[in-house]
C-alpha cells in the first residue's frame, strides 16, 4: 500500500536480539530522537499487542485490552533471513584418562542433552514466547524457510549418546554448536484515517515502525509427531591432563 508521506507519522526503533541459544534474550527498543511527540517503545509495542489485526489474524477484545483496540493493524514485514552458527557450549563433564599406570585408551560413553531457547524475549509491556505475546505470530513467517521454527514453544532439545575413546594422558569432553536462523524485519503498526463526525475531527492515517531482529535454532522434524530436535554439530575435544 502506498504511503502518504505528507500525513504519515513514523517512529523508527531499533531492537537488538542476542543469540537465544544461551537461554533467551532481552530485545531492547531504543526511542527515536526525532519529534518530541514520538511514541515511546512501550506505547508502540502495546499498540501492536492490542491491535485489531496482528499479522492478518483478527483479534478479539479481552480483559487485558480494556474496552478498545489501540490500533487497527500490526504486521511483521520480513526484510532478511539468514542461517548462522550459535555459540559453542560444553555439554558433557570431563572424561579423563590420566591414571599414572594407564597403558591404553579408555572407552567412555558420552551422553548429553541441551535445550536451545527460541522465541524468548521481552518488551517492556509484552511478554514473549511460551505460546504468548507477539513472537507466536511469527511462526508463519519462519515455516516458509528451509529451517523451520515453531515460535510458540519455549525451546528445542538436542541430545546424543556415543561411545568414544580417550587416549592416555588426555581429557575428553563434548561441545555442541547449534545452528541458528536470524530473521530481520519491521513491526508495522497502523491507525487508519478517520473521517470527521459531528463530534470528532478528521484524523490522518498514522504508521509506527519498530525494526526487529529475532533469532532461534534450526529445528529438525521429530519422528512420529515427536517434538522437533535442535540442529547443530557436536564434536569431541581432547585436552592434556
Amino acid at each position: 500500500m502506498a504511503r502518504r508521506s505528507r500525513t504519515n507519522k513514523k517512529v523508527r526503533l531499533i531492537a537488538v536480539g542476542a543469540a537465544l541459544a544461551t537461554g533467551g534474550a532481552i530485545i531492547a527498543l531504543l526511542p527515536s530522537a526525532n519529534a518530541a511527540d514520538d511514541k515511546t517503545p512501550e506505547e508502540i509495542m502495546q499498540m501492536c499487542d492490542q491491535s485489531r489485526v496482528i499479522n492478518g489474524e483478527q483479534q478479539s477484545l479481552d480483559s487485558s485490552f480494556s474496552d478498545s483496540f489501540l490500533s487497527d493493524s500490526c504486521e511483521f514485514v520480513e526484510t532478511k533471513f539468514e542461517a548462522l552458527n550459535g555459540p559453542t557450549e560444553k555439554v558433557t563433564v570431563d572424561f579423563p584418562n590420566c591414571e599414572p599406570n594407564a597403558t591404553g585408551p579408555a572407552t567412555v560413553t558420552t551422553e548429553w542433552s541441551t535445550a536451545v531457547a527460541q522465541g524468548q524475549g521481552k518488551y517492556s509491556v509484552t511478554q514473549q514466547g511460551g505460546g504468548g505475546g507477539l513472537f507466536g505470530f511469527l511462526s508463519g513467517s519462519w515455516v516458509k524457510h528451509t529451517g523451520t521454527l515453531d515460535m510458540t514453544i519455549k525451546s528445542a532439545t538436542a541430545s546424543d549418546s556415543e561411545e568414544r575413546q580417550v587416549p592416555v594422558g588426555k581429557v575428553l569432553h563434548v561441545e555442541f554448536t547449534p545452528k541458528l536462523q536470524r530473521m530481520t524485519g519491521v513491526w508495522r503498526v497502523k491507525i487508519d484515517a478517520r473521517e470527521a463526525t459531528t463530534t470528532t475531527n478528521a484524523t490522518p492515517e498514522q504508521i509506527f515502525e519498530a525494526e526487529d531482529v529475532v533469532e532461534g535454532p534450526v529445528v529438525l522434524a521429530g519422528a512420529a509427531g515427536a517434538p522437533g530436535v535442535a540442529d547443530g554439530v557436536s564434536k569431541p575435544v581432547l585436552t592434556d591432563c
